[in-house]
Formats: structure tokens, sequence, C-alpha cells
């Protein structure tokens, strides 16, 4: 190919491969969306719709972009986990976080009538991501830890919070107040005496965030055949296995769940 005097410019792109041998991940958060939710009513502590939604579009960046092992999601954010010796875009960091940014965020305009069918998108959303390196199993387990914790912590507060709202008649100032300095046996048992609420029973959606991972699926679907010595196609069910990215709401800072999927963590996976 031709080259111009133009080429060089290319000498100032900055070489921003990841290191070799590490989980990469790509964290990516709501921009702004504390204004995003209150603009489009989403219900509090916590809305269904935008929750599966994220999650929706979580499972098609999934699917685009296979090599990424495990997903976990919370709130308004979603951490990809990329495999170790994953080679996609010659392991360039921006071309990682760019593709997943950018999917995630298209992914929530087009299937947000889907969710919201009753609530008009009234401005674009906007996504911001980060990309951070593990080198060990330990190390991963450890962040997807991290932010499952952080889902409890945020949801414990959240749910209390709006129950003192919206139950208790106290303005967001005074809820604010009264659980300041608050530890998570005085949110539970404020929840409990007041509200009747055990926090237990809450959905897992909401206390443990989402999972996902890939599983193999067996799917039922009609074909049409053609039977020997018979004229006419006739419609039978067939049954196919197939892999398919799904969603789980599990406690994953406990060894059960992998030692329920050693496939995450499996070198040649």
């Amino acid at each position: 190919m031709a080259k111009s005097k133009f080429e060089y410019v290319r000498d100032f792109e900055a070489d921003d491969t990841v290191l070799p041998n590490c989980w990469i991940v790509v964290r990516l958060d709501g921009r702004n969306f504390h204004r995003f939710s209150e603009q489009h009513e989403f219900k509090k502590p916590n809305d269904d719709r935008a929750l599966q939604l994220m999650t929706k579009c979580a499972q098609t960046v999934m699917q685009e972009l296979e090599d990424i092992a495990i997903a976990y999601g919370q709130s308004d954010e979603y951490s990809f986990v990329f495999k170790k010796k994953s080679r996609w875009f010659k392991r360039r960091a921006s071309k990682f976080m760019t593709h997943v940014v950018s999917q995630f965020s298209s992914s929530y305009v087009f299937y947000w009538k889907d969710y919201f069918k009753d609530q008009q998108l009234l401005y674009p959303p906007g996504f911001d991501g980060r990309i951070v390196l593990y080198p060990s199993n330990q190390n991963l387990k450890d962040y997807l830890s991290w932010r499952q914790a952080d889902c409890h912590i945020n949801n414990l507060y959240n749910t209390v919070f709006w129950m003192l709202v919206q139950r208790g008649g106290l303005t967001p100032v005074q809820a604010q107040e009264r659980l300041r300095g608050t530890l998570a046996g005085d949110k539970n048992e404020i929840l409990f005496s007041e509200f009747n609420i055990n926090y237990n029973n809450e959905p897992l959606m909401y206390r443990k965030g989402t999972v996902l991972i890939w599983q193999k699926v067996n799917e039922v679907i009609t074909k049409k055949i053609k039977l020997p010595k018979e004229d006419e196609e006739k419609e039978v069910e067939v049954t196919r296995t197939k892999t398919k990215v799904v969603p789980l709401h599990c406690d994953i800072i406990g060894d059960q769940f992998w030692e329920e999927y050693p496939e995450i963590l499996a070198e040649d996976s």
C-alpha cells in the first residue's frame, strides 16, 4: 500500500498494550445517573426495569465480545472480566475500554423501550469506563468481592433511607441525619422494628447484584423436516445445546460459587 508523507503522525500514538497473563477488567459507571434516574422517574430504592436493562446491555456486550469470562453488575455499574490470555484487540487497553463502553451505551438506548414502555428516553445516557489489571486469580476474586460488598452496603443504606422518606415521613435531609453513624445492625433494626421488613428477605438481585456467566442450556426449537416416503414436510421439536450468557443472583465472596463454576478461572477456558 502506498504511503503518504503524513504517515509520520502515527508515531505520536501511545503504546497502550496491557501486561500479559493478567485478568483485564473493564468497569463502566453511569455518568450523572443520579440526575438521570430522577428525570426518568426511577422507582426508589430499586427499579427492576433499570436493573434488568443494565443486565440486558451487559449480556449484549458479552455476546459481542466472547473473550469475557464473567461480568458483575449492580446499580449503574458493570464490570467485565476478559480472560488472562485474551489476544483480542492485540491487548490494547483503549480498544478494550471503548468497545465495551460504546456497545453498552448503544444497547442501553436501543433496548430502553423494551423495559420502560411508558417512559420516553428524554436524553442519551452516558457511561465512563476504566481498565484495571489483576495478575492472580485471588486478586480477581477479591475485586469482585469488593464490588459485591459495595452492593450490599449501598443497598442496605438506600433501603432504610427510602423507607424513612416514603413511609416514615422524613425529609431526605432528616433521613440522612437519622442514619448518620449507624452500623449495619442499626439499619436492620430500623427496617424490622419500624417497617416490619427483614432485610434478608429482600430480593437477591438487590442485595447481591447480578453475575453473568457462560452456561450451556438446552433449547427446544421447531424444525420442518421431510420424512422418507412422505410428500409433505412435518414440524418436529428438536432439542439443541447452546452456550448462552446466564444471569445469576448469588454470593461470589465465599468459595461455593468458584467451586461450582471452576471453568471461569481455568487457564484454558
